[in-house]
């Protein structure tokens, strides 16, 4: 499971290319996993936390990269203000590059008044813009408060010489009934997917197909035969007992006619 979760992080797109939103997006060395053998990342521990595991252990894994400071809390007195997510030495130039990791499920809801894009998390807990912006103006600059230039001096390390850069990879889910929608300057490979709600499931065009609730840790990776299917029954159960306790879960679908697909059912 862990080696499929380093390959579906590698597999999926960053969410934009270069600078936009004024944020350099970091570009991750190309790798060959073959011969990689990851650590195990420790149990339960939700999916944020996983991905740090498997982003770590890929930068170290690529050569091109030493790992300076991991998960640095930056802290005023007794509360803790933040964390640096990480900070990257590049091998070849010795530059000091303070990487910010996200990895977001979204849905595109041409619905809501979001700023374009208009991306929300599944259960509408966050969005795109929301997170962007904290980005960029909140973990970005505490490295050069007066918090953050202390708890990196005592490392040795001067904020003014750190580049900052966002690995913002993503998932994106477009709605059923329409299958083309405009993300605008977004990186279009991200697209994977699909969202629907529980009654637009629950139609004669998914009688005779298959299904699979993939555990949250298997979200990242690319739908497989592998695995236990369900009548469309036997799914429509499961997911009406997630939909009650409003949360969204992540469907594979397996028919005649297409290749699997993913989807996500929502409640709302």
């Amino acid at each position: 499971m862990i080696k499929a979760q380093c390959a579906g992080f590698l597999n999926t797109p960053p969410l934009w290319e270069k600078i936009q939103f004024d944020i350099q997006q970091f570009e991750f060395p190309s790798l060959e996993l073959h011969p990689f053998h990851p650590k195990s990342i420790p149990p339960n521990i939700r999916l944020g936390h996983q991905i740090e595991y498997v982003f770590k252990q890929l930068v170290e894994y690529s050569e091109a990269y030493k790992v300076v400071l991991y998960n640095l809390p930056i802290r005023q007195e007794e509360r803790t203000l933040g964390e640096i997510d990480y900070l990257l030495k590049d091998k070849k130039s010795d530059k000091l590059i303070h990487v910010e990791l996200t990895y977001k499920f979204y849905i595109i809801n041409p619905e809501t008044s979001e700023p374009i894009p208009r991306l929300i998390g599944p259960n509408k807990r966050d969005t795109f813009f929301a997170k962007m912006e904290k980005i960029k103006n909140k973990q970005f600059p505490l490295l050069h408060s007066e918090e953050g230039s202390k708890a990196l001096y005592v490392h040795n390390i001067n904020h003014l010489k750190i580049e900052h850069q966002c690995c913002f990879k993503a998932q994106l889910f477009q709605p059923f009934s329409s299958r083309a929608v405009n993300i605008g300057t977004l990186n279009k490979n991200c697209l994977a997917g699909y969202w629907l709600r529980f009654d637009d499931l629950n139609k004669p065009e998914f009688a005779n197909a298959q299904f699979y609730m993939p555990t949250k840790s298997e979200w990242v990776i690319k739908p497989h035969d592998q695995v236990a299917w369900k009548s469309h029954f036997e799914i429509m159960i499961d997911i009406d007992l997630r939909l009650l306790k409003e949360n969204a879960p992540m469907i594979w679908l397996k028919n005649a006619n297409t290749e699997l697909e993913k989807l996500f059912v929502v409640w709302w």
